[in-house]
């Protein structure tokens, strides 16, 4: 092979490597706003259930 077609191929592997990183960062960030949302909810409704939980 030749040393130009290998450090192509070898940048690309690397590219695709990263974006994958980044996918990942962004779906545990995503992941931890929702639950610390509904961590947040929960607090919020333990601690006033009269407020969110309005009686019919």
């Amino acid at each position: 092979m030749k040393p130009v077609f290998i450090f192509l191929l070898s940048s690309l592997f690397v590219g695709a490597m990263s974006g994958c990183t980044v996918l990942a960062i962004a779906d545990a960030a995503g992941s931890a706003i929702v639950y610390g949302v509904k961590t947040t909810v929960n607090v919020i409704d333990a601690v006033t259930p009269d407020i969110v939980n309005k009686k019919k």
